[in-house]
C-alpha cells in the first residue's frame, strides 16, 4: 500500500493512527515536531502525510508551505488533522497547501477514507495524452501545466481539479459534481472547499491571463470555457 509520514506530537493520537493505517496495509512512520518531518522526507518520500497544525517548533502551516515551495514535495498529498475548527483556520489550512482537513476529534474510518481517496489519486496517468485549450497545455504524464512554453506552478489539488475541467471544457459543473470527481466520493469535506480551490486555480492561472478561463456560474457552479488567451 502506502508510506504515511504521521506527523503529530500527541503520542496516543498518532499511534491511534499507525495502529490503523498497518490495519489498512499502509506502512507509517511518525513524527513529533517539524524538524522530524522534515528530516524523514529528506530521508524518504512518503506517499502521503496526516499533518497536525500545532508542533513543537513551527507549526504544521509553515512546514506544509515549505514543502509546496519544493519541486521535490510540491506535489505531496497532504491531510491536515487538527484542532483548530473555525472555518477561517479551514481556509488557511488550505491556502497553505493542504489536500484535505480534518478536525479532532475525528473518525478514525472517516480519515482512512480520506487516506485512501488521496491515495488512489496518485494512480499514474502516463497513458493518457495532454490537454490542449488554446495556449495553456496541461501534461497528464509529467503531472504539468504551461502556458506557451512557461511552466504554470499548481498545487496538486488544482493540478486534479484543471485536468478535469479541461476534460469538460463548457460544462457547468456544479460544486457537488467536483467534489465528486476531483476529491473522490469517499472524501467527507464541505463544499465550500471547492471555492478555495477553484481561487487557487485562478490565481495560479492568472500569470499567464488565463484566470477567467474558470468562469462562475451563478446559481450553478464553474464552467471552464474554450476561450482561451493566445
Amino acid at each position: 500500500m502506502g508510506r504515511v509520514l504521521v506527523v503529530e506530537d500527541e503520542l496516543a493520537i498518532a499511534e491511534l493512527i499507525a495502529l490503523h493505517l498497518r490495519h489498512e496495509g499502509h506502512q507509517p512512520r511518525m513524527a513529533a515536531s517539524a524538524a522530524e518531518a522534515l528530516a524523514a522526507v529528506t530521508e524518504q518520500l512518503p506517499d502521503l502525510v496526516i499533518l497536525d497544525w500545532m508542533l513543537p517548533g513551527d507549526p504544521g502551516t509553515t512546514l506544509l508551505q515549505r514543502w509546496r515551495q519544493d519541486p521535490r514535495t510540491k506535489s505531496l498529498p497532504v491531510i491536515m488533522l487538527t484542532a483548530r475548527v473555525q472555518e477561517s483556520d479551514k481556509i488557511r489550512g488550505l491556502d497553505a497547501g493542504a489536500d484535505d482537513y480534518l478536525t479532532k476529534p475525528f473518525s478514525p474510518g472517516e480519515l482512512m477514507a480520506r487516506v485512501r481517496a488521496l491515495l488512489r489519486r496518485r494512480a499514474p496517468e502516463a497513458l493518457e495524452a495532454p490537454l490542449h485549450i488554446g495556449s495553456l497545455r496541461l501534461d497528464p504524464a509529467a503531472r504539468r501545466v504551461y502556458h506557451l512554453e512557461t511552466e504554470l506552478h499548481l498545487g496538486p489539488t488544482e493540478f486534479r481539479l484543471l485536468r478535469y475541467m479541461m476534460s469538460h471544457p463548457e460544462r457547468v459543473h456544479t460544486r457537488a459534481q467536483l467534489l465528486d470527481k476531483v476529491w473522490g466520493d469517499h472524501v467527507f469535506i464541505e463544499e465550500r472547499t471547492v471555492d478555495v480551490h477553484i481561487k487557487r486555480l485562478r490565481d495560479a492561472l492568472a500569470p499567464a491571463g488565463c484566470a477567467e478561463l474558470i468562469e462562475t456560474v451563478r446559481g450553478s457552479g464553474y464552467r471552464l470555457s474554450q476561450s482561451a488567451p493566445g
